[in-house]
């Protein structure tokens, strides 16, 4: 049973007993104002939020407490948590109900209400001292940022997201990246091979029929699991799980190099990393298209860095027409003397990163686009002759990733006859080119 204590000079006891998962979520919450929970399918989420809720609504202080549970629509609301929230409560003497509002009258004066997301301004106005954003992949950012963020100020209110990954172009991620860096925040991460809420052989019934990508997504919490032919995303993956994707100050004992993919009429790419013993600190990205040499040299003279090298591919040597000289001597009238990396083959660069990333340390508050690329970036899959296409699409991912490349060339300063697949043995990794 989840006890609550005296209301009213009567102790309740709610018919809800905790799974030990849920107990240790329920421990983590009583320490944050802010939480997100990235829980698999059928782990009780729902159910154990609803239930924090409502004790807190119960033990609330302040006069006329007032609690909320968002879904992405007034169905799945009423759908999902209204019996829920009359099964809990029915025990609580003098408690009332509001079929037609959805809403739950507690004996102190709470009130628990479910309400959706899909008219976010209709709820302008109102305060909070406690909500749950449930399924927040689905929520638009400004339903936080412009109206449940304000509501919960005054009497510094708590809220909790939760949900299940939908991939990184949505606010659920937004927000879970957000509190990985911020110590107030807590993050919670329950994949399923973790709680052992489920037997094996139905993990496998389910595995077989939705497939494997969304198997991970849904029972696995796996962000980059939608992402068929990813070849960073284990490897971006394993850094989140280890904490190397943090916050990482700008260290002025250390010089700071750059990698870079120019552009011709496209994006120009360029890392800024640190070298602290054998780890690679990667402390600031900056990526726009269109602009010339000039531009980008400015952006490094504002910055406030002591450098050490500047690294970029060969093709900085091609002479332009419109000027006769190369951009490599354009640079160097600039103030920047470039470093010129060896051509090599794309998956050999690709080799080494994979080799390198290991040994990597992301700042989240200045490398974000430069992470997600590394996410994303991905083969193609080949039905017909059933394998992954050697070379990775070229998307909006690609001149990070070619930086990045270019950086974990640049780390062992190569020559331009190394063999890497001498200098870095062969390992496994998350997708070969042949097969899935």
């Amino acid at each position: 049973m989840f006890n609550i204590e005296p209301v009213q000079n009567t102790a309740i006891e709610l018919d809800y007993n905790p799974r030990p998962q849920q107990e240790l979520l329920h421990d983590k919450l009583e320490k944050h104002r802010f939480a997100v929970l990235n829980c698999h399918r059928r782990f009780g989420k729902t159910v154990a939020i609803l239930n924090h809720l409502i004790r807190a609504a119960l033990n609330h202080p302040l006069p006329n407490p007032r609690f909320a549970y968002i879904a992405p629509t007034y169905k799945q609301a009423k759908n999902v948590a209204w019996d829920y929230i009359k099964q809990f409560t029915a025990s609580i003497p003098g408690v009332r109900y509001n079929e037609t509002e959805l809403r739950c009258d507690l004996p102190n004066g709470s009130r628990i209400t479910l309400l959706s997301s899909e008219n976010p301004d209709s709820l302008r106005g109102i305060f909070l001292d406690g909500v749950c954003i449930d399924e927040a992949a689905q929520i638009a950012p400004k339903l936080w940022n412009e109206i449940i963020r304000p509501a919960l100020s005054d009497r510094k209110g708590f809220c909790y997201f939760i949900g299940t990954p939908a991939g990184m172009n949505n606010f659920f991620y937004d927000i879970y990246q957000y509190a990985l860096k911020d110590p107030e925040w807590l993050t919670f991460t329950a994949p399923v091979s973790e709680t052992k809420l489920i037997d094996d052989k139905e993990l496998q019934a389910a595995k077989e029929q939705m497939g494997e990508a969304k198997y991970k997504q849904e029972f696995e919490c796996d962000w980059i699991a939608n992402i068929e032919g990813s070849i960073y995303g284990n490897l971006i993956a394993d850094a989140e799980k280890n904490n190397r994707l943090t916050k990482i100050e700008y260290d002025p004992a250390l010089p700071v190099d750059t990698a870079w993919d120019l552009g011709h009429a496209d994006s120009t790419a360029i890392i800024f990393f640190q070298r602290l013993g054998n780890t690679i600190r990667i402390i600031d990205y900056y990526e726009n298209n269109r602009e010339g040499l000039p531009h980008y040299i400015s952006l490094l003279n504002k910055k406030d860095y002591v450098y050490g090298k500047h690294y970029a591919p060969h093709d900085i040597e091609v002479t332009e027409f419109s000027t006769g000289k190369t951009r490599r001597e354009v640079a160097y009238q600039l103030g920047v003397n470039f470093k010129i990396l060896p051509k090599l083959p794309i998956e050999d660069g690709i080799h080494a990163a994979k080799m390198l990333l290991p040994r990597c340390y992301f700042s989240l508050d200045n490398t974000r686009p430069l992470i997600d690329a590394l996410r994303h970036y991905h083969r193609r899959y080949n039905e017909k002759m059933k394998m992954y296409h050697e070379k990775p699409i070229h998307d909006w991912s690609s001149h990070a990733c070619d930086a990045f490349r270019y950086l974990a060339i640049a780390i062992e300063e190569l020559p331009s006859n190394t063999n890497l697949n001498k200098l870095f043995p062969k390992t496994d990794s998350e997708y070969s080119i042949h097969g899935r």
